[in-house]
């Protein structure tokens, strides 16, 4: 397990490694809905899916982000975050699940040897990492932080909302609202460290 200290130390990935397997993708409109109450259904029939198809290479699957967050708004895309035993072996679960539909568009071995795989239709981001990820562990931690603070999670729709000026991908998008992100995380960690 990772240690207090390596859960709260923000890592990002090295700058110059290129993440994009087939490229950055096009600039799009970032759009926030309401939240939708079907959400953590979509996700339920995700999951079957691919436990279905990936069997037992799936240690733990995991609703996360903004649609796991009841009450909040979002893009309407699914994050999910699968954990197997390791990320590097994509030839274990990458075919697999592009049979599924999936496409395999970020490689990043520098941030916890993260990959991700996009959904096109329904929209999932599926984020995938190995056992005891400090990052698995820190998305964990802010979605049950804001499903039980009604505070921060109104800051966190409002920060989404003045995020969405500026165009770009959605890497820049997320960048923008960085600074709310890390504002939640300290008092996430602080309340953590007082218990």
């Amino acid at each position: 397990m990772p240690t207090f200290e390596e859960l709260r130390r923000h890592r990002e990935p090295m700058p110059s490694e290129n993440p994009w397997v087939n490229g950055p993708p096009p600039p799009e409109t970032i759009t926030i809905a309401p939240y939708n109450p079907e959400w953590p259904s979509r996700f339920q029939g995700m999951i079957a899916d691919i436990r279905a198809m990936l069997g037992d290479s799936v240690l733990d699957i995991e609703h996360v982000g903004s649609t796991s967050v009841e009450g909040l708004a979002a893009k309407d895309v699914i994050d999910m975050v699968l954990t197997v035993a390791d990320p590097r072996q994509e030839s274990a679960y990458v075919p697999l699940l592009e049979r599924l539909g999936y496409d395999l568009t970020v490689r990043e071995p520098s941030f916890h040897e993260h990959r991700c795989l996009r959904l096109a239709d329904p929209r999932v981001n599926l984020h995938v990492f190995g056992p005891n990820c400090p990052e698995t562990i820190r998305m964990r931690m802010f979605r049950d932080w804001l499903r039980t603070h009604a505070e921060d999670r109104a800051l966190y729709a409002d920060a989404k909302q003045a995020a969405i000026p500026g165009g770009g991908n959605v890497m820049d998008y997320n960048a923008r609202k960085q600074q709310v992100i890390n504002e939640i995380y300290e008092r996430l960690f602080h309340a953590a460290e007082v218990q």
